[in-house]
């Protein structure tokens, strides 16, 4: 089974080529993402070709997807305390336990999102991306919670900074924009 192998997916394939194409027909390397991206869709295609029965990659579900995350789990790096050990809740636990080691939340959001992308570039339609379906999400999401409350560290939402009142520099009736760019004002009267 080697990089060429296509699953069958309704003209969506796991080549190492067809991945390389999107690289705008350039032949210059690939930036780190997108040899990151295509070793990823290329090592889901063979979870996908070891999965008894193979399973043709049009009829892989959400649910496909976190049997493949579950898996992943065993190569992990990342402690994450149960909430039966002693250092649930420690960010920085003073000696080591038993618990298990998995994908940081971080890792597994990635690779979602970058097979997702990898999805649609290979043939795929947005509205049945596997990676995108609402079992997923909620598995992230699921995720990121646990490992927030067993490191005792809070995920929150980054909120969106917003300029100070009376911040921007208005000189003879010009500004500029929350981009930098040069607009004109309005002249008041």
């Amino acid at each position: 089974m080697g990089g060429e192998a296509v699953y069958g997916g309704g003209g969506i394939g796991f080549g190492h080529d067809q991945l390389q194409a999107q690289d705008h027909g350039s032949m210059r390397a690939p930036s780190r993402y997108e040899a990151q991206k295509r070793r990823d869709w290329n090592t889901f295609g063979q979870y996908l070709g070891n999965h008894r029965p193979p399973l043709p990659l049009a009829r892989c579900t959400g649910t496909h997807v976190l049997d493949f995350v579950k898996y992943l789990d065993q190569f992990g790096k990342t402690k994450v305390h149960l909430p039966t050990c002693p250092y649930f809740g420690f960010p920085h636990p003073p000696h080591p336990c038993s618990c298990p080691l998995r994908q940081a939340w971080g890792s597994l959001d990635a690779l979602i999102g970058r097979l997702r992308a990898a999805f649609e570039e290979n043939g795929g339609k947005p509205e049945s991306n596997p990676f995108g379906a609402r079992t997923v999400r909620l598995y992230l999401r699921e995720v990121r919670e646990m490992q927030a409350k067993a490191r005792g560290v809070a995920y929150e939402k980054k909120k969106r900074k917003r300029p100070p009142p009376g911040s921007s520099d208005v000189i003879d009736g010009d500004s500029r924009n929350a981009n930098n760019m040069h607009v004109r004002m309005p002249a008041t009267e």
